[in-house]
């Protein structure tokens, strides 16, 4: 900026087109200063502040396609979601050939689930770990949240509260005795020992938990994170199971629960969020009864909501965070028999 040398009259005062300039620079010092102090933090992908109210974070957007080559499987990774929610989300999209120029929707918000907001929460039923790590004077309190994959049907992750013990890198990995078994009356004797390296199930992080023979570990196969394909154990992404690794301190609590349903409220907004039960089973009447016993207990607005779209969201789990909608305004002389059947179970359960 160009400056006049020009003296205006006046001795002793301060020169108004002086003024006017450094006034200027001042607000726009102001200005800039603001902004910065504005503008949000750049959040890591599956990274969260915690909501103030609601227990709602994330959500749901689209991405087109483009390169030709990407896979479903490879969009979903980018977007820290696992293999059931991309194509439970996009179930007209073509898992191996998505094809360039074509919108995927990625599943990114999520109903917190009812437990404990400390150390790790695994939701087996979405196939998903939450992280509450500690923060310090001043720090933003935050989830961490990633897809994982679960044991398959007969090696079931067991439920409950323990701690992580041990943090291995580079582990080796030993084969247990059943899979030795099989694979020895397969006619295919398993190694007793499968040293570090790319043939490692383990991948290259585990963290050991106080239910022996469990662990959070990475793999050799990130094709199967988000589906039950493990034994038991929690698989991460590599990229995932390094952050984890590194951050959550031996003896961090972890809660593993199983809950299909869950509800959620934002700026008064009832919500659920349904996932299919992990065993051969449809969410029944027991469970609508529940849920609406669930939204009645934290509706604070004593908002209505429509019965008949929950107990079609209950059918048709979606994995999505859906609004409940008002319930429709009956037809003239038409009792509302639907709504008031459920409106008494629910005061039956309480």
């Amino acid at each position: 900026m160009a400056i006049a040398r020009r003296r205006p009259e006046g001795a002793g005062e301060t020169p108004a087109w002086l003024s006017v300039t450094l006034g200027g620079l001042l607000a726009g010092a102001l200005a800039l200063s603001g902004a910065a102090l504005a503008e949000e933090p750049e959040w890591p992908s599956g990274h969260h502040p915690l909501p103030a109210e609601g227990n709602v974070i994330g959500e749901a957007y689209t991405v087109t396609v483009e390169d030709h080559e990407d896979t479903l499987i490879d969009i979903a990774r980018r977007h820290n979601v696992g293999y059931e929610e991309i194509v439970r989300a996009n179930p007209d999209v073509s898992i191996w050939i998505p094809g360039e120029g074509t919108e995927v929707t990625i599943p990114g918000g999520f109903i917190l689930p009812d437990a404990e907001r400390t150390g790790i929460v695994i939701n087996i039923a979405e196939l998903r770990l939450y992280y509450y790590p500690e923060v310090g004077e001043g720090e933003t309190p935050r989830v961490e949240t990633y897809p994982i994959g679960i044991g398959r049907e007969g090696y079931d992750t067991p439920l409950g509260i323990t701690k992580t013990t041990m943090r291995l890198e580079d582990p080796a990995w030993y084969p247990p005795r059943s899979m030795r078994e099989e694979a020895a009356a397969r006619g295919d004797p398993a190694p007793a020992v499968v040293p570090p390296g790319p043939d490692n199930p383990l991948g290259r992080h585990a963290v050991l938990l106080d239910i022996p023979g469990y662990l959070i570990h990475g793999t050799n196969d990130p094709d199967g994170i988000g589906m039950r394909a493990s034994r038991g154990c929690i698989r991460m992404f590599p990229e995932d199971i390094e952050s984890v690794f590194h951050n959550v301190p031996v003896g961090t609590q972890v809660n593993i629960i199983d809950q299909p349903i869950k509800v959620g409220w934002q700026d008064g907004q009832p919500l659920v969020q349904v996932y299919q039960p992990l065993e051969e089973q449809e969410h029944g009447m027991s469970a609508l009864i529940e849920t609406i016993a669930r939204l009645n207990e934290g509706n604070a607005n004593g908002q209505a909501f429509d019965y008949e779209q929950l107990r079609r969201l209950l059918d048709e789990p979606s994995g999505q965070v859906v609004a409940l909608e008002p319930p429709p305004e009956p037809e003239p002389d038409e009792a509302p028999a639907l709504n008031g059947i459920f409106e008494e179970l629910a005061l039956r359960e309480q």
